[in-house]
């Protein structure tokens, strides 16, 4: 592997961790709002 595709790979690398841990929060997010919402109380 030249130079090169190391950098490009190591550069892609890097920015995909900020998307996967943002990606993941926001699941783990809409899915306890989901169990949230299942258990408000529904005569309000």
């Amino acid at each position: 592997m030249s130079t090169l595709e190391s950098v490009i790979w190591h550069v892609l690398g890097y920015s995909a961790i900020p998307f996967i841990i943002l990606t993941g929060f926001l699941a783990v997010a809409v899915v306890c709002i989901w169990i949230l919402s299942l258990w408000k109380d529904k005569e309000v």
